[in-house]
């Protein structure tokens, strides 16, 4: 079911993409931030759906909220000419880096044990001729 809605947005992302024009120089950087944080999220939801704590109303909030509160801090730092969006970088980034580390995990253990299953079975096999 994950990997059918990854593959729809990745379509419908890529449709839209195509289509639209090109984002104005004023708005790439809250657009990068505003990426930035979604990713956080989408990471973020698929850690959590391999922990098995996956809500959500948690994932869609979280997901809006972050990518709204990251183009604030830019135009607040833009209007007050400090470089707040670095913050907002550096939490959603080092997020995505734990995340990430979480998902490597997760998926390390799966192929050991399956490893260790299948090297069971084989000695299995060759004790028994």
């Amino acid at each position: 079911m994950i990997l059918i809605a990854i593959i729809l947005g990745c379509v419908v992302g890529a449709l839209i993409g195509i289509n639209m024009p090109m984002i104005s120089y004023t708005y790439s950087g809250y657009l990068a931030i505003a990426i930035i944080a979604a990713l956080d999220s989408v990471f973020g939801g698929i850690a959590s759906t391999l922990n098995k704590n996956f809500d959500l109303k948690i994932f869609v909030t979280g997901f809006f909220g972050n990518a709204i509160l990251s183009i604030l801090l830019t135009y607040l730092g833009q209007k007050l000419n400090v470089d707040i969006y670095l913050a907002a970088i550096v939490v959603f980034v080092g997020r995505m880096f734990n995340n990430l580390a979480i998902i490597r995990r997760y998926y390390i253990e799966k192929w050991s044990e399956n490893r260790r299953k299948n090297d069971k079975k084989e000695e299995n096999k060759t004790v028994g001729k």
